[in-house]
């Protein structure tokens, strides 16, 4: 199977307004990080690839199936929206199997996935905890766990790091790195860091246009000379 996600000429309109304008773009296996502003189109763009959203115009594929083909496309995508939540009465465990039987997994499957799972996004000593009791950090790592549960090709994770603190972000960073080693991981982020620690190729989305498109280390030469810091006074500070 192919292992790409290939985006032509992409048209998303709400109404009157364009969401994304003539998207171009070839996203490979590994880390691959969509960087820009709110508002930008990123979660619209998201939304395309796993189906929850129609495009206006263009062609996406999506390890070779075209997006219509919402059935085998789900199968094949884990996704974990900016605003993932769960029943808060569920303890972790549950909330993963309850996901699971969505998934489409079967009793016996269920009983050996849930703990690996868990396991992997460290979680599993905590599985008897509240959703509602848990932390951000914990919360974010079982959305990513959900996502994973049925072992797709492409991951796709929008915003994963927001709210989170300094520890959990790095946790999550290298939870999806290591995610990232035999499947396609696209994150979508407007916090630079994220992408400069986990990411060799991005993409640059502003006002619904790519306006870049490559290695983080082409970027960082485009703005050589263009970038400084200054100290100056407190005094002098809105001069």
């Amino acid at each position: 199977m192919e292992m790409a996600i290939e985006i032509r000429n992409l048209t998303k309109n709400y109404g009157k307004k364009r969401a994304l304008s003539d998207v171009n773009l070839t996203i490979e296996k590994g880390m691959f990080g969509l960087l820009g502003p709110n508002g930008a189109g990123k979660t619209t763009l998201m939304k395309i690839l796993t189906t929850l959203v129609k495009k206006t115009e263009g062609e996406v594929k999506v390890c070779g199936v075209p997006v219509e083909n919402s059935g085998k496309i789900r199968n094949m995508t884990g996704y974990l929206p900016q605003d993932f939540s769960m029943y808060g009465n569920m303890s972790a465990y549950e909330a993963l199997d309850y996901l699971a039987v969505l998934s489409g997994m079967n009793g016996a499957e269920r009983k050996t996935k849930v703990p690996q799972m868990l396991e992997k996004v460290n979680l599993q000593e905590k599985r008897k905890v509240k959703v509602r009791a848990m932390s951000g950090g914990m919360k974010r790592r079982l959305g990513i766990a959900q996502a994973l549960i049925h072992d797709p090709k492409v991951l796709i994770v929008d915003e994963p790091t927001a709210g989170l603190d300094p520890e959990e972000r790095v946790r999550f960073r290298n939870l999806l790195c290591e995610t990232a080693k035999d499947r396609i991981v696209l994150l979508s982020t407007h916090i630079v860091g994220d992408i400069e620690a986990t990411c060799e190729n991005i993409a640059i989305l502003n006002q619904g246009e790519i306006c870049f498109h490559g290695r983080v280390a082409e970027l960082l030469s485009l703005v050589e000379g263009k970038v400084y810091s200054v100290e100056v006074p407190v005094t002098e500070l809105e001069k």
